[in-house]
């Protein structure tokens, strides 16, 4: 085989970057329709992630946010987006590149991508974190304040439909 000097892989993840930041925009202008709710993994640590200290320091990695029924302020950019969530009944604002995404889904339509970093980057599994404006995920309860955290392995073989980019890359 010869080298990819095209670099498809990279083309793709581009386009299904493409595919968040719209689904983003859609939501900024239209709110979630029917029972659509998003989780967005993020690695807390890239550059222009803006989140409060107290979130990277027990955030260090990676940290999921779900955006459901109480978020506010979604602004959608071309590298990124901002939103307004709860955490202990104070409202963060927090701003993350789609660079620093490293999966998105909507479980209600079945659908998941997992975006690859370099391996020599890759962190440990993520933190999943439900803000408690979020109190109607399934298994949260209404009465806990603080947010819930438990830890999250990335699957080895996706279900659904679920893209991942390795199937583009090629072994070194």
């Amino acid at each position: 085989m010869t080298e990819d000097m095209m670099r498809y892989d990279l083309m793709v993840e581009g386009a299904l970057r493409a595919v968040v930041r719209e689904t983003m925009e859609r939501i900024a202008r239209e709110g979630l329709p029917g029972e659509h709710h998003l989780y967005i993994t993020f690695r807390t640590h890239e550059t222009d992630v803006q989140i409060p200290e107290y979130l990277t320091e027990r955030y260090p990695d990676e940290m999921t946010i779900v955006l459901q029924h109480q978020y506010e302020k979604l602004d959608v950019g071309e590298d990124g987006f901002s939103v307004a969530l709860n955490f202990n009944d104070i409202q963060e604002l927090l701003k993350i590149p789609f660079g620093a995404i490293s999966a998105f889904a909507d479980p209600s339509a079945n659908f998941g991508l997992q975006f690859k970093f370099d391996e020599a980057e890759e962190s440990t599994p993520g933190q999943f974190v439900t803000p408690d404006s979020q109190a109607s995920v399934e298994g949260q309860n209404d009465s806990n304040p603080e947010p819930t955290t438990e830890s999250v392995e990335a699957p080895k073989k996706p279900d659904g439909n679920v893209v991942t980019l390795d199937t583009f890359r090629k072994n070194k």
